[in-house]
Protein backbone atom coordinates (compact mmCIF):
# COMPACT_ATOMS: atom_id res chain seq x y z
CA UNK A 1 0.00 0.00 0.00
CA UNK A 2 1.85 3.12 -0.68
CA UNK A 3 2.33 5.73 1.63
CA UNK A 4 0.51 9.07 2.33
CA UNK A 5 3.44 11.08 0.83
CA UNK A 6 3.49 8.92 -2.53
CA UNK A 7 -0.22 9.00 -2.77
CA UNK A 8 -0.20 13.34 -2.01
CA UNK A 9 2.36 12.86 -5.12
CA UNK A 10 0.40 10.94 -7.78
CA UNK A 11 -2.78 13.12 -6.66
CA UNK A 12 -0.45 16.35 -7.60
CA UNK A 13 0.75 14.82 -10.81
CA UNK A 14 -2.81 14.03 -11.89
CA UNK A 15 -4.07 17.53 -11.03
CA UNK A 16 -1.56 19.37 -13.74
CA UNK A 17 -4.53 19.51 -16.92
CA UNK A 18 -2.01 19.76 -19.74
CA UNK A 19 -4.94 21.47 -21.41
CA UNK A 20 -8.12 23.42 -21.22
CA UNK A 21 -7.60 26.43 -18.89
CA UNK A 22 -4.02 26.03 -18.94
CA UNK A 23 -3.90 27.43 -22.34
CA UNK A 24 -5.12 30.48 -20.74
CA UNK A 25 -2.31 30.09 -17.61
CA UNK A 26 0.07 30.13 -21.12
CA UNK A 27 -1.31 33.03 -22.98
CA UNK A 28 -0.99 34.70 -19.14
CA UNK A 29 2.42 33.79 -18.80
CA UNK A 30 3.39 34.51 -22.86
CA UNK A 31 2.30 38.27 -22.17
CA UNK A 32 4.04 38.22 -18.77
CA UNK A 33 6.93 37.64 -20.70
CA UNK A 34 6.73 40.35 -23.10
CA UNK A 35 6.11 42.49 -20.74
CA UNK A 36 8.85 42.53 -18.47
CA UNK A 37 12.45 40.86 -20.28
CA UNK A 38 10.35 41.40 -23.79
CA UNK A 39 10.76 45.39 -22.44
CA UNK A 40 14.35 44.49 -20.94
CA UNK A 41 15.58 43.62 -23.99
CA UNK A 42 13.66 46.51 -26.10
CA UNK A 43 14.57 49.27 -23.65
CA UNK A 44 17.91 49.63 -25.13
CA UNK A 45 16.11 52.17 -28.14
CA UNK A 46 16.07 54.33 -24.80
CA UNK A 47 19.78 54.48 -24.19
CA UNK A 48 20.59 56.99 -27.05
CA UNK A 49 18.41 59.68 -26.05
CA UNK A 50 18.50 59.07 -22.42
CA UNK A 51 22.63 59.78 -22.88
CA UNK A 52 22.40 62.35 -24.87
CA UNK A 53 19.46 64.02 -22.45
CA UNK A 54 21.61 63.51 -19.42
CA UNK A 55 24.97 64.10 -20.99
CA UNK A 56 26.34 60.43 -19.44
CA UNK A 57 28.21 57.21 -20.06
CA UNK A 58 27.42 54.10 -21.44
CA UNK A 59 27.96 52.82 -18.41
CA UNK A 60 25.84 55.56 -16.62
CA UNK A 61 23.21 54.66 -18.69
CA UNK A 62 23.45 51.05 -18.41
CA UNK A 63 23.07 50.98 -14.53
CA UNK A 64 19.19 51.77 -15.25
CA UNK A 65 18.62 48.20 -17.05
CA UNK A 66 21.32 47.03 -14.68
CA UNK A 67 19.52 47.58 -11.73
CA UNK A 68 16.16 46.52 -12.97
CA UNK A 69 17.39 42.48 -13.81
CA UNK A 70 19.16 42.53 -10.35
CA UNK A 71 16.21 43.47 -8.53
CA UNK A 72 14.20 41.08 -10.54
CA UNK A 73 16.32 38.63 -9.48
CA UNK A 74 16.92 39.45 -5.81
CA UNK A 75 13.32 39.57 -4.86
CA UNK A 76 12.17 36.54 -6.86
CA UNK A 77 12.61 34.74 -3.56
CA UNK A 78 10.31 37.22 -1.62
CA UNK A 79 7.50 37.01 -4.78
CA UNK A 80 7.85 32.84 -4.47
CA UNK A 81 7.38 33.41 -0.56
CA UNK A 82 3.99 35.72 -0.99
CA UNK A 83 2.51 33.55 -3.65
CA UNK A 84 2.49 30.64 -1.09
CA UNK A 85 1.28 32.67 1.30
CA UNK A 86 -0.93 34.64 -0.03
CA UNK A 87 -2.24 33.70 -3.90
CA UNK A 88 -0.19 34.18 -7.56
CA UNK A 89 -2.80 35.86 -8.91
CA UNK A 90 -2.88 38.85 -5.93
CA UNK A 91 0.89 38.91 -5.99
CA UNK A 92 0.91 39.65 -9.71
CA UNK A 93 -1.59 41.90 -9.81
CA UNK A 94 0.12 43.59 -7.47
CA UNK A 95 3.30 43.45 -8.96
CA UNK A 96 1.79 44.98 -12.63
CA UNK A 97 1.13 48.11 -10.36
CA UNK A 98 4.26 48.62 -9.18
CA UNK A 99 5.49 48.33 -12.61
CA UNK A 100 3.35 51.27 -14.11
CA UNK A 101 4.06 53.47 -11.07
CA UNK A 102 7.70 52.96 -11.41
CA UNK A 103 8.17 53.56 -14.98
CA UNK A 104 5.87 56.40 -14.76
CA UNK A 105 7.32 58.24 -12.06
CA UNK A 106 10.42 57.43 -14.02
CA UNK A 107 9.10 59.92 -17.00
CA UNK A 108 9.54 62.56 -14.44
CA UNK A 109 12.73 61.60 -13.21
CA UNK A 110 15.15 64.95 -13.23
CA UNK A 111 18.70 62.91 -12.81
CA UNK A 112 20.23 58.95 -13.57
CA UNK A 113 19.76 58.78 -9.69
CA UNK A 114 15.97 59.22 -9.93
CA UNK A 115 15.99 56.98 -12.81
CA UNK A 116 17.72 54.09 -10.83
CA UNK A 117 15.50 53.84 -8.56
CA UNK A 118 12.06 54.53 -10.46
CA UNK A 119 12.70 52.49 -14.14
CA UNK A 120 15.62 51.10 -12.38
CA UNK A 121 14.57 49.21 -8.65
CA UNK A 122 10.78 49.84 -8.47
CA UNK A 123 9.79 48.42 -11.94
CA UNK A 124 12.36 45.66 -11.07
CA UNK A 125 10.86 44.68 -8.32
CA UNK A 126 7.30 44.75 -9.81
CA UNK A 127 8.58 42.24 -12.51
CA UNK A 128 10.12 39.95 -10.04
CA UNK A 129 6.42 40.05 -8.32
CA UNK A 130 4.72 39.01 -11.70
CA UNK A 131 7.24 36.99 -13.47
CA UNK A 132 7.83 34.53 -10.73
CA UNK A 133 4.38 33.50 -10.20
CA UNK A 134 3.40 33.53 -13.77
CA UNK A 135 6.44 30.63 -14.56
CA UNK A 136 5.52 28.69 -11.55
CA UNK A 137 2.05 28.68 -12.11
CA UNK A 138 2.51 27.63 -15.16
CA UNK A 139 5.04 24.85 -14.09
CA UNK A 140 1.87 23.33 -12.17
CA UNK A 141 -0.37 23.19 -15.23
CA UNK A 142 1.41 21.71 -17.40
CA UNK A 143 3.04 18.08 -17.04
CA UNK A 144 3.92 16.23 -20.65
CA UNK A 145 3.80 19.44 -22.51
CA UNK A 146 6.09 21.52 -20.23
CA UNK A 147 8.97 21.70 -22.48
CA UNK A 148 6.56 23.18 -25.07
CA UNK A 149 4.55 25.41 -22.90
CA UNK A 150 7.86 26.94 -21.64
CA UNK A 151 9.07 27.61 -24.96
CA UNK A 152 6.00 28.93 -26.26
CA UNK A 153 5.51 31.32 -23.14
CA UNK A 154 8.87 32.47 -23.45
CA UNK A 155 8.30 33.42 -27.08
CA UNK A 156 5.88 36.19 -25.91
CA UNK A 157 9.76 38.04 -24.72
CA UNK A 158 10.41 37.42 -28.30
CA UNK A 159 7.07 38.34 -30.26
CA UNK A 160 6.86 41.95 -28.22
CA UNK A 161 10.58 42.20 -28.32
CA UNK A 162 10.00 42.66 -32.17
CA UNK A 163 6.99 44.94 -31.94
CA UNK A 164 8.08 47.42 -29.00
CA UNK A 165 11.55 48.01 -30.28
CA UNK A 166 10.43 50.16 -33.83
CA UNK A 167 7.05 51.45 -31.48
CA UNK A 168 9.72 52.69 -28.54
CA UNK A 169 11.98 54.26 -31.44
CA UNK A 170 8.68 55.74 -33.12
CA UNK A 171 7.28 57.25 -29.65
CA UNK A 172 10.63 58.45 -29.15
CA UNK A 173 10.93 60.49 -31.82
CA UNK A 174 7.38 61.57 -31.70
CA UNK A 175 7.07 62.31 -27.82
CA UNK A 176 10.29 61.94 -26.52
CA UNK A 177 11.59 59.67 -24.01
CA UNK A 178 9.67 61.01 -21.38
CA UNK A 179 6.21 60.96 -23.39
CA UNK A 180 7.43 57.46 -24.54
CA UNK A 181 8.09 56.11 -20.76
CA UNK A 182 4.84 57.55 -19.95
CA UNK A 183 2.84 55.03 -22.82
CA UNK A 184 5.06 52.40 -21.46
CA UNK A 185 3.52 52.65 -17.89
CA UNK A 186 -0.03 52.49 -19.69
CA UNK A 187 0.77 49.56 -21.27
CA UNK A 188 2.48 47.85 -18.11
CA UNK A 189 -1.02 47.41 -16.53
CA UNK A 190 -2.19 44.64 -18.62
CA UNK A 191 0.24 42.99 -16.35
CA UNK A 192 -2.65 42.65 -13.42
CA UNK A 193 -4.97 41.49 -16.59
CA UNK A 194 -2.23 38.31 -16.61
CA UNK A 195 -2.73 38.57 -12.87
CA UNK A 196 -6.09 38.22 -13.27
CA UNK A 197 -5.92 34.86 -15.60
CA UNK A 198 -3.96 33.27 -12.98
CA UNK A 199 -6.73 30.58 -11.39
CA UNK A 200 -5.55 28.14 -8.95
CA UNK A 201 -5.85 24.41 -9.30
CA UNK A 202 -9.00 23.02 -7.02
CA UNK A 203 -7.16 19.43 -7.23
CA UNK A 204 -3.96 20.56 -5.09
CA UNK A 205 -2.39 22.92 -3.35
CA UNK A 206 0.91 24.16 -3.87
CA UNK A 207 3.47 22.00 -2.39
CA UNK A 208 7.18 23.37 -1.91
CA UNK A 209 9.05 19.93 -0.67
CA UNK A 210 8.49 16.85 0.12
CA UNK A 211 10.26 16.95 3.78
CA UNK A 212 7.78 19.53 4.69
CA UNK A 213 4.97 17.13 3.78
CA UNK A 214 7.42 14.05 5.50
CA UNK A 215 7.68 16.14 9.00
CA UNK A 216 3.53 17.03 8.67
CA UNK A 217 2.99 13.01 8.82
CA UNK A 218 5.32 12.97 11.10
CA UNK A 219 4.28 15.67 13.72
CA UNK A 220 1.06 13.65 13.29
CA UNK A 221 2.30 10.44 14.80
CA UNK A 222 4.94 11.75 17.15
CA UNK A 223 2.75 12.99 20.42
CA UNK A 224 0.68 10.23 20.06
CA UNK A 225 3.44 7.56 20.89
CA UNK A 226 5.01 10.16 23.14
CA UNK A 227 1.94 9.75 25.39
CA UNK A 228 1.74 6.66 24.74
CA UNK A 229 5.18 6.03 26.35
CA UNK A 230 4.44 8.02 29.29
CA UNK A 231 1.01 6.43 30.78
CA UNK A 232 2.42 3.10 31.31
CA UNK A 233 4.26 4.27 34.16
CA UNK A 234 0.78 5.14 36.05
CA UNK A 235 -0.60 2.29 35.19
CA UNK A 236 1.92 -0.09 36.06
CA UNK A 237 1.96 1.65 39.00
CA UNK A 238 -2.12 0.88 39.81
CA UNK A 239 -1.69 -2.90 38.86
CA UNK A 240 0.94 -3.68 40.39
CA UNK A 241 -0.97 -2.93 43.51
CA UNK A 242 1.24 -2.23 46.00
CA UNK A 243 0.32 -0.96 49.16
CA UNK A 244 2.37 1.95 50.77
CA UNK A 245 2.76 0.24 54.22
CA UNK A 246 4.29 -3.15 52.48
CA UNK A 247 6.75 -1.99 49.62
CA UNK A 248 8.49 1.41 49.87
CA UNK A 249 10.91 0.96 47.77
CA UNK A 250 9.34 -0.06 45.27
CA UNK A 251 6.99 3.54 45.43
CA UNK A 252 9.64 5.17 45.43
CA UNK A 253 11.22 4.06 42.25
CA UNK A 254 7.70 4.27 40.17
CA UNK A 255 7.82 8.29 41.28
CA UNK A 256 11.09 8.77 40.66
CA UNK A 257 10.25 7.54 36.63
CA UNK A 258 7.08 9.87 36.76
CA UNK A 259 9.39 13.10 36.48
CA UNK A 260 11.95 11.45 33.67
CA UNK A 261 8.83 10.38 31.30
CA UNK A 262 7.45 13.86 31.86
CA UNK A 263 10.65 15.84 31.21
CA UNK A 264 10.57 13.16 28.23
CA UNK A 265 7.17 14.45 27.31
CA UNK A 266 8.51 18.00 27.20
CA UNK A 267 11.45 17.23 25.14
CA UNK A 268 9.67 15.45 22.35
CA UNK A 269 7.07 18.43 22.33
CA UNK A 270 9.96 20.71 21.91
CA UNK A 271 11.05 19.10 18.94
CA UNK A 272 7.47 19.06 18.06
CA UNK A 273 7.25 22.69 17.63
CA UNK A 274 10.76 23.28 16.22
CA UNK A 275 9.74 20.70 13.79
CA UNK A 276 6.33 22.41 13.07
CA UNK A 277 8.10 25.92 12.83
CA UNK A 278 10.56 24.68 10.34
CA UNK A 279 7.39 23.13 8.23
CA UNK A 280 5.78 26.10 7.94
CA UNK A 281 8.88 28.11 7.02
CA UNK A 282 9.26 25.37 4.10
CA UNK A 283 5.82 25.90 2.53
CA UNK A 284 6.94 29.46 2.04
CA UNK A 285 11.07 28.84 1.07
CA UNK A 286 12.32 25.93 0.68
CA UNK A 287 15.95 26.25 2.44
CA UNK A 288 17.07 23.02 2.16
CA UNK A 289 17.46 23.68 -1.79
CA UNK A 290 21.21 25.42 -1.15
CA UNK A 291 21.71 21.70 0.42
CA UNK A 292 21.26 20.29 -2.88
CA UNK A 293 24.40 19.84 -4.99
CA UNK A 294 22.45 19.61 -8.18
CA UNK A 295 20.82 22.75 -7.43
CA UNK A 296 23.79 24.77 -6.82
CA UNK A 297 25.76 23.55 -9.78
CA UNK A 298 22.66 24.53 -12.22
CA UNK A 299 22.33 28.17 -10.44
CA UNK A 300 26.20 28.58 -10.88
CA UNK A 301 25.19 28.24 -14.60
CA UNK A 302 22.95 30.80 -14.37
CA UNK A 303 25.18 33.14 -12.37
CA UNK A 304 27.86 33.12 -15.88
CA UNK A 305 24.75 32.79 -18.21
CA UNK A 306 23.46 36.47 -16.58
CA UNK A 307 26.57 37.87 -17.47
CA UNK A 308 26.05 37.59 -21.04
CA UNK A 309 22.15 37.37 -21.03
CA UNK A 310 20.80 40.80 -21.30
CA UNK A 311 24.51 42.76 -22.49
CA UNK A 312 23.96 42.29 -26.30
CA UNK A 313 20.25 43.01 -26.15
CA UNK A 314 20.93 45.94 -24.42
CA UNK A 315 24.17 47.19 -26.53
CA UNK A 316 23.49 45.91 -29.82
CA UNK A 317 21.42 49.18 -31.06
CA UNK A 318 24.06 51.41 -29.52
CA UNK A 319 26.67 49.86 -30.67
CA UNK A 320 25.47 49.85 -34.03
CA UNK A 321 24.56 53.85 -34.20
CA UNK A 322 28.65 53.51 -32.86
CA UNK A 323 29.32 52.01 -35.99
CA UNK A 324 27.57 54.36 -38.45
CA UNK A 325 24.45 52.86 -38.96
CA UNK A 326 21.09 54.19 -39.10
CA UNK A 327 19.05 54.51 -35.81
CA UNK A 328 15.97 52.51 -38.00
CA UNK A 329 18.38 50.18 -39.38
CA UNK A 330 19.86 49.89 -35.47
CA UNK A 331 16.90 49.24 -34.20
CA UNK A 332 15.92 46.70 -37.10
CA UNK A 333 18.74 44.67 -35.65
CA UNK A 334 16.53 43.75 -32.45
CA UNK A 335 13.71 42.98 -34.91
CA UNK A 336 15.69 40.27 -36.76
CA UNK A 337 17.24 38.74 -33.42
CA UNK A 338 13.62 39.27 -31.77
CA UNK A 339 12.23 36.97 -34.79
CA UNK A 340 15.01 34.42 -35.05
CA UNK A 341 14.77 34.45 -31.31
CA UNK A 342 11.44 33.62 -31.64
CA UNK A 343 12.00 30.58 -33.91
CA UNK A 344 14.59 29.47 -31.54
CA UNK A 345 12.38 28.98 -28.79
CA UNK A 346 9.43 27.23 -30.56
CA UNK A 347 11.42 25.20 -32.77
CA UNK A 348 13.98 23.96 -29.72
CA UNK A 349 11.59 23.42 -27.26
CA UNK A 350 9.49 21.18 -29.41
CA UNK A 351 12.67 19.18 -29.99
CA UNK A 352 12.92 19.03 -26.57
CA UNK A 353 9.72 17.87 -25.83
CA UNK A 354 10.49 14.78 -28.27
CA UNK A 355 12.87 13.76 -25.52
CA UNK A 356 15.66 12.67 -28.04
CA UNK A 357 18.31 13.44 -26.12
CA UNK A 358 18.34 14.56 -22.21
CA UNK A 359 17.70 18.44 -21.53
CA UNK A 360 20.25 19.12 -19.73
CA UNK A 361 22.61 17.84 -22.72
CA UNK A 362 20.82 19.89 -25.09
CA UNK A 363 21.25 22.79 -23.04
CA UNK A 364 24.81 22.30 -22.84
CA UNK A 365 24.99 22.11 -26.53
CA UNK A 366 23.41 25.57 -26.88
CA UNK A 367 25.48 27.39 -24.41
CA UNK A 368 28.66 26.14 -26.28
CA UNK A 369 27.10 27.47 -29.34
CA UNK A 370 25.45 30.83 -27.81
CA UNK A 371 29.05 31.35 -26.37
CA UNK A 372 31.30 30.87 -29.43
CA UNK A 373 28.09 33.64 -31.29
CA UNK A 374 29.12 36.10 -28.74
CA UNK A 375 32.85 36.31 -28.90
CA UNK A 376 32.11 36.50 -33.03
CA UNK A 377 30.81 39.73 -32.45
CA UNK A 378 33.67 42.58 -32.40
CA UNK A 379 34.04 41.07 -35.78
CA UNK A 380 31.16 43.08 -37.48
CA UNK A 381 30.79 46.20 -38.27
CA UNK A 382 28.62 46.69 -41.08
CA UNK A 383 25.03 46.67 -41.21
CA UNK A 384 24.97 43.20 -43.08
CA UNK A 385 27.41 40.99 -40.38
CA UNK A 386 25.38 43.27 -37.38
CA UNK A 387 22.05 41.59 -39.32
CA UNK A 388 24.08 38.03 -39.77
CA UNK A 389 24.98 38.36 -36.07
CA UNK A 390 21.78 39.49 -34.69
CA UNK A 391 19.67 36.60 -36.66
CA UNK A 392 22.73 33.77 -34.76
CA UNK A 393 22.26 35.37 -31.68
CA UNK A 394 18.97 35.66 -31.53
CA UNK A 395 18.51 31.70 -32.86
CA UNK A 396 20.76 30.10 -30.38
CA UNK A 397 19.80 32.60 -27.09
CA UNK A 398 16.27 31.30 -27.76
CA UNK A 399 17.50 27.56 -27.93
CA UNK A 400 18.95 27.98 -24.43
CA UNK A 401 15.79 30.29 -23.00
CA UNK A 402 13.41 27.20 -24.64
CA UNK A 403 14.76 24.75 -22.15
CA UNK A 404 16.56 26.36 -19.09
CA UNK A 405 13.24 26.04 -16.94
CA UNK A 406 12.18 23.05 -17.94
CA UNK A 407 16.14 21.49 -16.90
CA UNK A 408 15.43 23.56 -13.57
CA UNK A 409 12.23 21.95 -12.49
CA UNK A 410 13.80 18.42 -13.76
CA UNK A 411 16.43 19.22 -11.31
CA UNK A 412 14.07 20.21 -8.74
CA UNK A 413 11.08 18.30 -9.48
CA UNK A 414 7.68 20.47 -10.00
CA UNK A 415 6.69 20.47 -6.15
CA UNK A 416 9.83 22.72 -5.71
CA UNK A 417 9.69 24.61 -8.30
CA UNK A 418 8.39 27.96 -7.05
CA UNK A 419 11.21 27.93 -4.16
CA UNK A 420 13.88 26.71 -6.81
CA UNK A 421 12.98 29.50 -9.30
CA UNK A 422 13.11 32.20 -6.29
CA UNK A 423 16.89 30.89 -5.41
CA UNK A 424 18.25 30.70 -8.92
CA UNK A 425 17.30 34.07 -9.97
CA UNK A 426 18.61 35.52 -6.15
CA UNK A 427 21.84 33.30 -7.04
CA UNK A 428 22.44 34.38 -10.99
CA UNK A 429 21.89 38.17 -9.34
CA UNK A 430 25.08 39.23 -9.32
CA UNK A 431 26.11 38.23 -13.11
CA UNK A 432 22.71 40.24 -14.53
CA UNK A 433 23.88 43.41 -12.30
CA UNK A 434 27.34 43.44 -13.26
CA UNK A 435 26.74 42.30 -17.25
CA UNK A 436 25.49 45.63 -18.65
CA UNK A 437 27.94 47.93 -16.74
CA UNK A 438 30.62 46.01 -17.89
CA UNK A 439 29.73 45.95 -21.68
CA UNK A 440 29.02 49.69 -21.29
CA UNK A 441 32.43 49.82 -19.81
CA UNK A 442 33.97 47.96 -22.88
CA UNK A 443 31.46 49.86 -25.41
CA UNK A 444 32.75 53.09 -24.02
CA UNK A 445 36.56 52.55 -24.48
CA UNK A 446 35.78 51.16 -28.17
CA UNK A 447 34.47 54.81 -28.87
CA UNK A 448 37.41 56.50 -27.23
Amino acid sequence: MDSPVKAHRARTAAAAPDGGYAWFILLSCFLVFGLTFGVIKAFGVFYVAIHQYFETTATGTSWITSIAVATVHVVAPVASALSARYSHRSVVIMGGLICSIGVILGAFARNLIELYLTVGFLNGFGYALTWTPTVTMLGLYFEKRRPVANALASAGECILTFVLTPLFQLLIDSYSWRGALLILGGLQLNLCVCGMLLRPLKATRDVTCDKAEEEDLCLELLPKDDSKESKPTHLEAEELGISEASDQGMVKACHEEVPKSTIKVQDSNNRIKRAGHRTKILRYVDYTLITNGRFMVYSMFGLFAALGFFAPALFLVPYARSKGIEEYQAAALMSISAVLDLFGRVFFGWVANLRLVQTVQQLAATVILLATVLLLCPLASTFSELAAFSAAYGLVFGATVAVHITVLAEVVGVHRLGSALGFFMLIRSSGGLLGPPIAGGVLHRQDE
